[in-house]
């Protein structure tokens, strides 16, 4: 009985710690977004009455919301500018900035331990439509595949979403036939 009423004190204070709560929403802060318009304002402040900084010409373009007031989101995105946008702008869909420190281009894969597909361009905005541990599925206008999360700004590197179990034994599979192609296939 100690012991189960230690592990619910450990879990009920463990929510409150690092869990911030936009006041607006009731969502978590920050949060992923993006935005809907190919022509969003950046503002100084949370009202319309603020002077624009920053003109978006982007639809699709991530940001990340880190704090909430009123019909206001103020944001940041991936070149680390910080203002705030009308709630109106923005949707829950999940897009990302494919960056990179090193790489010219990106590698695309076919599936999480597959075949290249192709590259895709730093600075490109892609659809991410699932996350695994060090992998996301990408899409844009010329590829759906894999690329590895750490090229990604947009998403959390330990965030996992869309996953199923369905999906989980489909990669086993995969994995185990890139392993005998790789073993018995080398030339």
């Amino acid at each position: 009985m100690r012991l189960l009423i230690f592990l619910s004190f450990i879990l009920l204070t463990s929510f409150g710690y690092g869990n911030n709560i936009g006041v607006e929403t009731g969502l978590k802060l920050p949060r992923y977004v993006s935005l809907k318009s190919d022509e969003s304002n950046l503002r100084v402040g949370p009202s319309k009455n603020y002077p624009i900084i920053l003109v978006y010409n982007v639809a699709n373009f991530p940001i990340k919301i880190i704090d909430e007031f009123e019909d206001w989101r103020k944001i940041i995105d991936f070149k680390d500018n910080i203002g705030w946008v009308h709630k109106s702008l923005i949707r829950a869909e999940r897009y990302g900035v494919v960056v990179s420190e090193s790489e010219k281009k990106v590698i695309i894969f076919n599936s999480i331990e597959s075949k290249k597909i192709g590259e895709i361009e730093k600075g490109a905005v892609v659809l991410i439509s699932k996350c695994k541990v060090d992998k996301c599925k990408i899409i844009n206008n010329d590829y759906s595949g894999w690329i590895k999360k750490k090229y990604i700004w947009g998403i959390e590197q330990d965030e996992k979403f869309n996953i199923n179990l369905l999906q989980t034994l489909v990669d086993h599979f995969n994995k185990s036939i890139t392993l005998i192609e790789n073993i018995f296939f080398k030339y």
